[in-house]
């Protein structure tokens, strides 16, 4: 008799306590702390988003009534909500984010920046227990010195990089690659499961190229993706009925909404990864346009897109969208919307230009016929 297993086993993100990507500061007081995350911050603004988890020092605020939203013309935001922390809930708010700095006085997180400072030992010492990754190591003055205990749990710890404190461009390119070690690796979603109705036979089947476009796709595609390094980094979207046996596929889960559907089914499959979109009835994109867009492939934002110079909004089915939109496209279809576009023009992404010639769908049997007579010439 199988075991009875009560919810569905699906693939999860790869978090830490509070984030995906979070970095515990501790060994000084919290203003030394919140100071030094303020600058990192800064130095860091343009290439990723970061933000910093800290506890009130104000032992005198009430827990409000009801959340209030405070939004001002420039763009801020103060947000007070009713809620407490929670792990679940936080990786949820903090899915933005590249990277979420932890102030280590009040909260621990899956990696540590151990900051000495001698008139903080016994502070260190009472966190000894969470010291369980240290990336480096930062000295307030040149006499900091390594505790003994510390020295005894981590016996190469002297090895790390260590900076002064006022180092900050140093600490904040340090900061920087351990942002990149992680950025998600890519792999491709070639949709291949639309009805084609307007076609009246299957577009994935149609010839450009002397084959199938889907095998042309997934030819380029492997071509160009093998560099990335994933296994099985091409995969076809397909309907649930469709039978492809030589090719790594992800059926529908989220039926009956389209390209939207297939896009939620492969973060569903693998949510740890960038999905790079592309439909089958774009027979003009080629090789230069993929590595077009993957080289301008922005992860501090939640997609990258193709936009036609001549269009006014950008291109969902050949987009980069980063792991960071699935909480974002789940929303949407919360509220009744399945548009992978409407999701792009209401977000933040990056936009690549491209002549619009190079992305025109093919939807009818004439295009079919003038666009294969002009790619033949």
């Amino acid at each position: 008799m199988s075991k009875h297993q009560k919810h569905i086993k699906l693939a999860r993100r790869n978090n830490g306590v509070y984030a995906t990507n979070e970095i515990v500061f501790l060994g000084v007081k919290c203003s030394i702390i919140t100071n030094l995350v303020q600058k990192i911050a800064k130095n860091n603004q343009k290439a990723s988003k970061i933000a910093y988890l800290d506890a009130s020092h104000n032992d005198e605020i009430q827990a409000p009534n009801f959340d209030t939203f405070t939004f001002h013309h420039s763009g801020n935001l103060d947000a007070n909500y009713q809620t407490s922390l929670n792990p679940y809930n936080s990786r949820i708010q903090l899915s933005q984010y590249d990277l979420v700095c932890i102030n280590g006085n009040h909260y621990q997180g899956e990696k540590q920046v151990l900051i000495l400072d001698n008139d903080k030992e016994a502070s260190v010492l009472k966190r000894l227990d969470q010291l369980s990754n240290i990336q480096f190591v930062v000295k307030m003055n040149d006499d900091s010195k390594y505790f003994d205990f510390l020295i005894e749990k981590f016996p190469t710890i002297q090895n790390l990089n260590c900076y002064m404190i006022d180092e900050i461009d140093a600490i904040s390119a340090h900061i920087n690659r351990l942002i990149e070690e992680v950025i998600p690796p890519v792999q491709a979603l070639i949709l291949t499961g639309g009805k084609s109705t307007r076609m009246g036979t299957d577009k994935a089947l149609l010839e450009y190229h002397g084959l199938s476009q889907q095998d042309f796709l997934f030819n380029q595609l492997s071509k160009i993706f093998i560099s990335y390094k994933v296994e099985k980094g091409v995969y076809l979207s397909v309907r649930n009925d469709q039978k492809i046996d030589d090719k790594p596929t992800i059926s529908d889960k989220f039926l009956n909404l389209g390209p939207f559907g297939a896009i939620c089914s492969a973060f569903q499959k693998n949510p740890n990864v960038a999905w790079f979109v592309l439909a089958t009835d774009l027979p003009f994109v080629d090789d230069e346009i993929i590595n077009l867009l993957l080289k301008h492939r922005n992860p501090k934002k939640i997609a990258t897109a193709i936009k036609g110079k001549n269009n006014d909004f950008p291109e969902p089915l050949i987009t980069i969208w980063e792991p960071k939109a699935y909480p974002i496209l789940l929303n949407y279809l919360s509220q009744g919307y399945s548009c992978p576009r409407k999701v792009l023009i209401n977000s933040d992404v990056e936009i690549v230009e491209v002549d619009t010639h190079y992305i025109q769908n093919i939807n009818t049997p004439e295009e079919y016929q003038k666009a294969k007579q002009e790619l033949n010439t």
